[in-house]
């Protein structure tokens, strides 16, 4: 019940997806809806059976600033999406996060994506490194890399197969 209750605490008011639950709906339920909702939670973990619905998403397409508005590539999308399924996706996240972090799968230097860290930390730390190489009169060499589509690029099944093996590879608890 903690992990509902956090994961419906931290959701930000967005829209509904298309059975129109709102977090707003979600956060105002009694302790016995809460109840069911995590025994829903925990019968699709247990089952493994996704609700079809949950695959469905109103996509809004938002042009980027400055772009020719005749190119669908230029245009942003926006997935509104079932905020049942983000409260199970952000109580999954948690658990995950948690054992990568706790087995130390994460590079110590991965700033993205992690609770107290940003992208300012690297930063401080490349400035440090600069610095300490101009007092050392020692030469530094950086190199950035900016790939394009990178998430869209990105082979899915492999990092699934991944974080099986290393986190899930065991039978999990439910929720």
């Amino acid at each position: 019940m903690f992990e509902l209750q956090k994961a419906l605490s931290l959701a930000h008011d967005t829209s509904s997806g298309r059975d129109g639950i709102a977090f707003n709906m979600l956060r105002h339920l009694n302790t016995t809806s809460l109840s069911h909702l995590l025994f829903l939670c925990n019968r699709i973990w247990t089952e493994q059976k996704y609700p079809s619905q949950w695959h469905e998403a109103i996509v809004i397409p938002i042009l980027k600033p400055s772009k020719d508005s005749s190119n669908p590539l230029n245009y942003r999308r926006i997935a509104l999406t079932s905020c049942l399924c983000k409260t199970l996706e952000r109580m999954v996240n948690a658990r995950l996060v948690f054992e990568l972090e706790k087995q130390g799968c994460i590079p110590p230097l991965q700033s993205g994506f992690r609770r107290g860290r940003s992208t300012f930390d690297n930063l401080v730390l490349l400035e440090t490194q600069i610095r300490n190489a101009f007092v050392r009169r020692n030469h530094l060499v950086s190199i950035f890399f900016d790939i394009e589509k990178a998430y869209d690029r990105t082979w899915r099944y492999g990092i699934l197969l991944t974080l099986f093996t290393l986190v899930l590879g065991e039978t999990c608890p439910s929720f």
